[in-house]
């Protein structure tokens, strides 16, 4: 079995994370996540959740990590990860009720960005929702200064990365079909966006 890896800032948000998931993933069955990095997030959420079956993805190089974690839960809803790279249609998945994505905007490029929202209003079901967690911008401005020394940190690490501006991101949802419905301001300066399509 491979080495579990883990991320401190997982445990940090995911309480905080689950209170916007356990109202708006009540009436869901499925959720696909999007970018499930180490695995530490389905685990929880899923033995959180126990009516939800909870889709893995990620690329490839991720997912014995992610593997790890869900063999050694053994939690019956969470299934094996998906080779996901958003930019790449059509999705592994058909549809799901939700989709779920936490610390990926800001990592990947901003097209990959606008094609995973897109990809996202692709897949949901009618009435489906998108939840979106991570830093991002309002109005072009940080909303602390350890956003801003992280931006700078993230462009300086890969030039196409960087913290997202809230009102092209809700653009890019609006395009998809899907409808803002929640803002929630979480610790560390992060939100949870929610949109239902």
């Amino acid at each position: 079995m491979s080495v579990k890896p883990f991320s401190q800032a997982c445990e940090n948000n995911k309480l905080p994370i689950l209170a916007v998931l356990r109202r708006h993933f009540a009436k869901v069955d499925d959720v696909l996540e999007i970018g499930s990095g180490t695995g530490q997030h389905a685990v929880f959420f899923a033995a959180q959740l126990p009516h939800l079956v909870w889709h893995t993805s990620d690329l490839v190089e991720n997912h014995a990590g992610i593997a790890a974690w869900i063999e050694e839960s053994g939690a019956g809803n969470v299934r094996r990860p998906l080779a996901l790279d958003v930019t790449v249609r059509p999705w592994p998945i058909e549809t799901a009720g939700a989709v779920f994505s936490a610390n990926t905007a800001h990592i990947m490029s901003w097209p990959a960005v606008e094609a995973m929202v897109a990809g996202a209003g692709a897949v949901l079901t009618a009435g489906g929702v998108l939840c979106l967690y991570g830093p991002f911008n309002y109005g072009g401005n940080y909303t602390s200064d350890s956003n801003a020394s992280f931006d700078r940190f993230l462009r300086q690490r890969d030039p196409d990365s960087g913290i997202r501006d809230f009102e092209q991101v809700d653009a890019c949802a609006r395009a998809a079909g899907l409808e803002l419905i929640e803002d929630n301001a979480m610790p560390a300066n992060n939100r949870t966006l929610v949109w239902r399509k």
